[in-house]
């Protein structure tokens, strides 16, 4: 599992995210397995795989509140003032 930065992240797409989450939890469920047999040379994989699979969830919901909010965004202009009575 090769350390990518939520930088690079943020460039892809949503589907990509979450095919990549997908496949992160396979390989994962695969690290614990092994790990368990005690086939498992480096069991820090499985800590950089599921701090990987956080990062990618963490952007994936980012981009999510992002088009949510420009879907949703005031239909009138510019918000009013609170406190100002019209005369």
């Amino acid at each position: 599992m090769a350390h990518v930065k939520a930088g690079t992240m943020r460039d892809q797409t949503a589907d990509e995210i979450r095919l990549r989450v997908a496949e992160l939890r396979e390989e994962l469920f695969n690290l614990r397995f092994r790990n368990s047999m005690k086939q498992l040379d480096n069991a820090l994989k499985i800590r950089e795989g599921r701090r990987e699979v956080a990062r990618l969830l963490t952007v994936l919901g980012e981009k999510e509140r992002e088009k949510k909010t420009d879907s949703v965004a005031p239909a009138g202009g510019a918000p009013q003032a609170r406190g100002k009575k019209s005369a």
